[in-house]
């Protein structure tokens, strides 16, 4: 990885200087003469003409009901900077949700600002960094300059892109600073403008701003659905990928599976939604197991749970339970064949004007006969379901929403989420699973280690709902005769 110039270099490791480079005020070991070559000669890159990005007319939309929520305030969501991971270098970016939500941009450092215009509505301006100065050097000799990190697009291409006016992000801060009037911000992504409002802004009606914008993301819109349904796609030809390599995998480790689906998310998507769960054997009884370095054994499970992220960042969720061989077991069977049929009864509970709580229920209530079926629990059913101790092998919640995060809508009130009705347009997973831990005693010695769970993507419709990963087979029969086909 190249190292930038800085002008920390000790004294004595530096080049020696002549006179006109020591009069240089750049950088240092930067002289006259390459300082004016490197401001001159280069080509006009500027684009026109361009057209909005697909989502910027849903974008539009989404800033006026924001609009109409505060009015006469002035509102910051913030995109986020690049976080460390090890003395100078960064994670990848990942623009905050609230902001690429609102703007569909997704380059750090960016503000959105929404200023009112008097007791009702507001001028949305988005703060950017511009294209980087030839000039002043900060083009090449900056870390964050674009012959570094690439290019920028400069602010009159950022408008015709995201359809909002652009100002320069480096004077926004003191201007924030200045500023008279109520604020809203959403926290935890940018300190620096952060600080800008110190005196301006209260956690209380910051935490309003960020439960609207949670509650706002509920219901997709068509385009949404649409971003969706392409990560779940991606999401299927991963998880075809991964069962074609399965031998490969069983020579090395989990790690191999989780390579394998990464490859898939970085070349149809942005990334992986998530930490991909790449779960062998007795870890598919660890919920988020992401560790990925454990044995691939034929003969046991695997619990890949998994998600591409589009480029538009919205990520799929969708989690399939495989024999590693190809052929479960009769108690792999046994165990998979009740986590479906649970699943079965949670996705048909999955319709406009139900309970958030009914697909729950629903699969809850399968499980636990299941277990009074197999002598694991004393009934009756009702018994077990009111004194929840099912929940020994269930562990979690069957489903929750989903969209630009994997968990979606986590700041939304009770009563809007997990109290609330289900709406057409409303996107949710149904996972329900059985976990057999490796050192229980309570259970069979067979079932120990066993850990089974079936996730897929449900789309609330005005009918009813619409599976939006059915491209992955369910039954245990169907998921056999899927992996002899792409084995070969």
């Amino acid at each position: 990885m190249a190292d930038e110039l800085t002008p920390e270099t000790p004294e004595e490791e530096q080049p020696k200087k002549t006179h006109k480079q020591r009069k240089n005020g750049l950088y240092p070991g930067v002289s006259d003469e390459l300082a004016e070559n490197m401001r001159s000669g280069w080509a006009d890159t500027e684009l026109h003409g361009l057209e909005p990005i697909a989502q910027a007319a849903h974008t539009l939309a989404r800033r006026d009901a924001l609009s109409r929520r505060f009015p006469g305030e002035r509102l910051v969501i913030p995109a986020g900077r690049l976080k460390t991971r090890s003395n100078d270098t960064e994670y990848p970016f990942r623009a905050s949700t609230e902001y690429a939500y609102l703007t569909g941009d997704q380059t750090e450092n960016g503000v959105l600002v929404l200023e009112p215009t008097g007791p009702a509505g507001h001028i949305a301006t988005i703060y950017l960094l511009p294209r980087s100065d030839r000039e002043n050097g900060e083009f090449w000799l900056s870390g964050q300059g674009e012959l570094w990190v690439g290019r920028r697009h400069s602010l009159a291409e950022a408008e015709q892109l995201l359809g909002i006016p652009a100002k320069d992000v480096r004077e926004l801060a003191e201007a924030l600073t200045e500023a008279e009037g109520p604020v809203r911000a959403v926290r935890g992504h940018d300190s620096v403008i952060e600080s800008a409002l110190t005196d301006k802004v209260t956690k209380e009606r910051d935490e309003e701003l960020r439960v609207y914008l949670s509650e706002a993301r509920a219901v997709k819109d068509t385009f949404e659905i649409g971003e969706l349904q392409k990560a779940v796609d991606s999401t299927v030809r991963g998880f075809e990928d991964v069962v074609k390599v399965l031998d490969k995998a069983e020579a090395t480790s989990e790690r191999y599976i989780e390579g394998t689906f990464f490859l898939r998310a970085r070349v149809e998507g942005n990334d992986i939604g998530y930490g991909s769960i790449c779960a062998a054997g007795p870890h598919a009884c660890t919920l988020h197991w992401v560790r990925n370095d454990g044995d691939v054994r034929s003969g046991d499970l695997l619990l890949l749970d998994a998600g591409v992220e589009t480029h538009t960042l919205y990520t799929a969720d969708v989690t399939r339970t495989l024999p590693i061989n190809g052929t479960y077991t009769d108690i792999q069977r046994k165990i998979y064949d009740a986590v479906y049929d649970s699943q079965e009864a949670g996705i048909a509970a999955v319709k406009p004007g139900a309970k958030f709580r009914d697909f729950h229920d629903a699969s809850q209530h399968v499980l636990a006969e299941k277990l009074v079926e197999w002598g694991l629990l004393e009934g009756p059913v009702e018994r077990v379901l009111e004194l929840g101790l099912q929940r020994r092998w269930t562990l979690h919640g069957t489903g929750h929403m989903l969209g630009m995060d994997v968990h979606d809508c986590a700041a939304a009130r009770r009563e809007a989420y997990v109290d609330g009705t289900l709406e057409p347009g409303m996107c949710l997973t149904v996972e329900p699973g059985l976990y057999f831990q490796a050192d229980d005693l309570t259970v069979p010695e067979e079932y120990r280690g066993i850990g089974v769970r079936i996730e897929d993507d449900i789309l609330v419709t005005e009918d009813g709902n619409r599976n939006l990963s059915k491209g992955l087979p369910r039954t245990s029969t169907d998921v056999e005769a899927w992996m002899a086909r792409l084995k070969g």
